[in-house]
């Protein structure tokens, strides 16, 4: 993740410390282990000190290379592991890293502490600004920047050069590069959705993460970007999201895309440079959509897309396919009457 500028990191905190915090079982191999834990942290951007997680054979890649001293994974992806990161073995791999990151970053968990704010008109009084738009903490706003009516810019975001924000827009923990337009009714920064179900209370998982902004960039009207978990959402250069488009918790965009309204995109989902994407389209998570891509309005992408496809349909199959599939349906249709 790139160096995280918001959430204060709690530790370091001692190895057989942090397990018993979370009531770990069976950690008989690290009950004396008083190694300092730095941080958690994602497979790719762990250091030597840090605490990470591997949870599906979708990252065996990364696996294979990370630099964490410790790993909490279970044993059917142990192995992938290099042979220098200690295995941490759990049966739920992703509510005992929820749990560690927690400890790490208490604040992480809820948004429901952003009430320190006031008129942006007393802490910037040089910015262009509509009624009843207020500003929190930690916030760095850049020049030539106009902002709408009742826009509420929270702690922890940063916005560049020659920024439009719309009215009522709510900004958090994020950062906005130069020359970017979000536009009326955008929430960007907030929690994502991820949680573990529990039939007495779920278990919420925090989110540490920031959203980027790249430069030249929209983001339509009523869109949505949640921040992400254990690494940064991020929004490439020159990219246009319609009105009513979600973005998921730790999705990367590429430069130069076009998102259609309504258009949504699961969790840690990854799209490269130059991709198209129709209206109401849909992308499962924890998939790679590679360059020059274009999604038919209306598809259900459930499987990676190489470069320079054209894709759509359910499940999103080649556009050349796709029509001779409708052909063929029609015509036993016509048959059958």
């Amino acid at each position: 993740m790139l160096k995280n500028p918001f959430f204060l990191n709690k530790g370091p905190f001692e190895l057989n410390d942090l397990l018993k915090k979370i009531n770990l079982p069976n950690n008989s191999l690290f009950q004396n282990d008083k190694t300092k834990i730095s941080d958690f942290n994602n497979l790719n951007d762990a250091e030597k000190n840090d605490i990470t997680f591997f949870h599906s054979i979708n990252y065996k890649n990364l696996a294979k290379k990370t630099k964490a001293q410790y790993c909490i994974t279970n044993n059917k992806l142990k192995n992938y592991l290099p042979n220098d990161c200690k295995k941490i073995i759990v049966e739920n791999v992703l509510l005992a890293s929820a749990k560690i990151t927690e400890i790490f970053y208490p604040d992480s968990v809820v948004d429901n502490d952003n009430y320190e704010v006031d008129l942006i008109k007393n802490v910037y009084p040089n910015i262009i600004s509509g009624n009843n738009t207020l500003i929190g903490k930690n916030v760095i706003l850049g020049k030539n920047i106009k902002i709408g009516h009742n826009t509420l810019i929270e702690k922890n975001v940063s916005i560049g050069n020659n920024c439009f924000i719309g009215s009522n827009v709510i900004l958090r923990n994020t950062v906005v590069e130069d020359n970017v337009n979000i536009l009326d009714g955008a929430i960007v920064g907030k929690k994502g959705f991820g949680f573990f179900p529990d039939q007495v209370k779920n278990y919420r998982y925090p989110h540490i993460g920031y959203v980027l902004i790249k430069k030249n960039s929209e983001i339509g009207s009523s869109s949505t970007i949640d921040r992400g978990s254990t690494s940064v959402t991020i929004i490439g250069e020159n990219t246009f999201l319609d009105n009513q488009v979600h973005i998921a918790h730790n999705v990367k965009i590429g430069n130069n895309c076009v998102i259609a309204g309504q258009v949504g995109i699961a969790g840690s989902a990854t799209l490269g440079n130059n991709v198209m994407i129709g209206g109401q389209a849909g992308i499962s998570g924890h998939l790679t959509i590679g360059n020059n891509v274009q999604i038919g309005g209306g598809s259900g992408v459930i499987k990676n897309i190489p470069d320079n496809s054209k894709v759509m349909g359910y499940p999103a199959t080649d556009i050349k396919q796709f029509i001779k599939n409708k052909i063929k349906w029609q015509i036993q249709l016509i048959e059958r009457k």
